[in-house]
């Protein structure tokens, strides 16, 4: 675990948090590609910039060390919140890898957030003065580059590849060995340098509101699933497994009534479901599960959805809560043992950060964590894409496929917007 920013105690830090006296587009405040911290969504959440202090942790304790120390630099501060809010006082934007190694996580903590929720905008800075005028401090905001793509090439696993895994997948479960595994794979796309994840950000939130759109330590993403919600003693979760996307000659409507007809997309959805439900019921004094999912419909593809609420049995904090549900079904697998063991033995590459938990957390042990889907890993000349798939026993491989595929397009469009590729 290394943490080079946070070394000294936190009690030097002042935090304030003081209401804005205007709502702002949250977006269009950060001052720059480097360090942009963002989770949007429908003009909402949180934006942060600066940096008081980071830290990164690895391997299958990665969660747990995270959380002491977020717990222990956070209870130091010298608070000041005179807006008292989901999102307001301390907060950091935390990234955690999928897997346990090399499992790469981080959590950086801002000197300054701007939040925006149920018309009240606010403003905390860490580590300042905290005094003036109820506005946004001016920030010169560099311009944001428009970045080119220069051509697509594979990833550490190319569509033939990914193909093969998938068939192999179906092969093992249809002898018994599982119900489910999720597997993805990677395409890069070269550029002419390095890309702003302000440019992507812009795109992503515009092009799907009913997403976050996140930006964590060059992790740049919109995901349509919620992980955990923690809000006091509550908490909930938004379920997606299950896909289909547009075809010609298809209506939005016909596709949606197709993929809740579908029992090979239902049995997906009730594995992510109950898998859920099951690592979650253990902290909640009640569980609330829908007995049948709704369609989410996204430009690009459609999702089978449902959504859990529950209400805790005591304080524990979002982190150990996701420690507790990573991965579930809809980026794992079920069982997660067994579905665990065929991703490292049929996807050979480290997915980094991709499909881990993504988003923000409180000093309360409260926040919001989201999966990190349809996203990018920022490079200096080249950007790694993911998309992956829920394979159950009547999984087609060409399908799942030409469902990556679909996955993939909010990135590429965002990536490619006003570029004309060769």
């Amino acid at each position: 675990m290394t943490s080079p920013a946070s070394s000294r105690s936190s009690r030097w830090l002042r935090v304030r948090t003081r209401e804005v006296s205007c709502p702002v587009e949250l977006l269009d405040l950060l001052p720059g590609p480097d360090d942009a911290l963002a989770w949007v969504s429908g003009g909402e959440g949180l934006v942060g910039w600066g940096e008081a202090a980071r830290v990164e942790a690895s391997g299958p304790d990665r969660f747990a060390e995270l959380d002491r120390w977020w717990r222990r630099f956070a209870s130091e501060f010298d608070v000041q919140d005179d807006v008292r809010r989901p999102g307001t006082g301390p907060v950091a934007f935390t990234s955690i890898a999928f897997a346990d190694e090399p499992g790469r996580s981080v959590l950086v903590v801002p000197r300054v957030v701007v939040g925006q929720r149920d018309g009240v905008t606010w403003i905390t800075e860490i580590g300042g003065p905290g005094d003036g005028a109820a506005q946004v401090p001016m920030q010169r905001v560099r311009p944001v580059r428009r970045p080119t793509v220069d051509r697509y090439t594979a990833g550490q696993l190319p569509v033939v590849g990914y193909r093969d895994a998938v068939h192999k997948a179906v092969h093992r479960m249809r002898t018994g060995e599982l119900d489910k595994v999720v597997l993805a794979h990677d395409l890069l796309a070269v550029t002419d340098g390095p890309v702003d994840a302000r440019f992507l950000l812009r795109r992503l939130a515009d092009r799907y509101p009913n997403c976050w759109a996140y930006a964590v330590d060059g992790l740049v993403g919109a995901t349509p699933e919620l992980l955990l919600r923690r809000t006091g003693r509550r908490v909930s979760s938004r379920v997606l497994a299950g896909t289909t996307w547009p075809r010609p000659g298809v209506d939005a409507d016909e596709l949606a009534a197709g993929l809740l007809g579908s029992a090979k997309d239902r049995e997906e959805h009730r594995f992510a479901v109950r898998s859920l439900a099951a690592t979650l019921s253990p902290y909640c004094a009640e569980l609330r599960v829908p007995e049948a999912p709704t369609v989410m419909r996204l430009p690009n593809v459609l999702h089978l959805a449902s959504e859990v609420h529950g209400r805790l049995l005591d304080g524990t904090p979002l982190l150990r809560l996701a420690e507790a549900v990573h991965p579930t079904a809809a980026v794992g697998g079920f069982p997660t043992a067994a579905a665990v063991r065929l991703i490292a033995e049929l996807e050979p590459m480290d997915r980094g950060r991709y499909t881990g938990p993504v988003g923000w957390l409180d000093a309360e042990g409260g926040g919001e964590l989201g999966i990190a889907l349809r996203c990018a890993e920022l490079g200096d000349g080249a950007v790694r894409l993911f998309a992956g798939c829920g394979i159950v026993a009547d999984s087609d491989p060409d399908s799942e496929v030409r469902e990556a595929a679909a996955k993939l397009v909010p990135m590429r469009e965002a990536l490619e917007d006003g570029t004309t590729l060769g």
